[in-house]
C-alpha cells in the first residue's frame, strides 16, 4: 500500500511549482494532454496521469515514469490546456529532478540523447548535428547505425562535418550557467 502524507504531496507540488512555475493542482483530469499527444502510444502511463501523480506528490512514481522521457516538448498539450498548464514544462522540470534525483531512466538511449545535444550546444554554441549522430551511435553501441544518413546529409549540404560554430560562444556559456545556478537554487 502507498503512503504518502499531506507533507510530501505538497512538498512535491510545490517544487514542481517553484522550478517550473506551474501549478499541476489546477489540472482537473479532463484528458486533452493525452488526447493531443502524438506519442501516448508509446508513452507507460498519459500525460494527464503524469499529472495526476505529481497532485498527489507520488514522486518516485513520477520520476521514474518513461513517460517524461519520451515527451517531445512540442507542446501539443500545454496548448490544449484549458487550465492553461504548461504541461511540457512540467515534463521538462520533472526529468530535471529525475536527473539531479538519481532515477534511472528506463529510456535510456533517450536520457544519452539529451545529455550528447546539450554538450554539443555547450561546446559548440549551437547543436553540431553530425557530432551528436556520431557521439549517440557509439552511446546505444551502434556506430554504424546512422552513418549513411550523416553521409547523405553531409552530401547534400544539408549538415557541416565540421560542425558550425557560434561567434560569441560566451553568451550561450552564461545561459548554461545560470540554468545551473537556477536549478541548484531550486534544490
Amino acid at each position: 500500500m502507498l503512503k504518502y502524507s499531506e507533507e510530501t504531496v505538497h512538498n512535491f507540488r510545490d517544487t514542481i511549482k517553484r522550478l517550473s512555475g506551474e501549478d499541476v493542482a489546477r489540472c482537473y483530469q479532463c484528458g486533452k494532454c493525452t488526447a493531443g499527444c502524438p506519442v501516448a502510444r508509446d508513452m507507460d502511463i498519459m500525460p494527464n496521469q503524469v499529472m495526476r501523480l505529481a497532485q498527489l506528490g507520488l514522486e518516485e512514481w513520477a520520476l521514474s515514469s518513461s513517460t517524461i522521457w519520451l515527451c517531445l516538448s512540442c507542446e501539443t498539450c500545454s496548448t490544449r490546456c484549458p487550465e492553461d498548464i504548461d504541461i511540457a514544462r512540467v515534463m521538462d522540470t520533472l526529468r530535471k529532478m529525475s536527473t539531479a534525483e538519481g532515477y534511472a531512466s528506463p529510456q535510456t538511449p533517450i536520457t544519452d540523447f539529451h545529455r550528447l545535444f546539450l554538450d554539443s550546444i555547450r561546446k559548440h554554441g549551437r547543436l553540431n548535428e553530425i557530432q551528436l549522430s556520431v557521439m549517440h551511435s557509439l552511446a546505444v553501441k551502434q556506430p554504424t547505425r546512422d552513418l549513411g544518413l550523416a553521409m547523405r546529409l553531409v552530401q547534400k549540404g544539408k549538415a557541416n562535418p565540421i560542425g558550425a560554430h557560434v561567434k560569441d560562444k560566451d553568451v550561450v556559456r552564461k545561459i548554461f550557467t545560470e540554468t545551473r545556478r537556477f536549478v541548484r537554487e531550486g534544490e
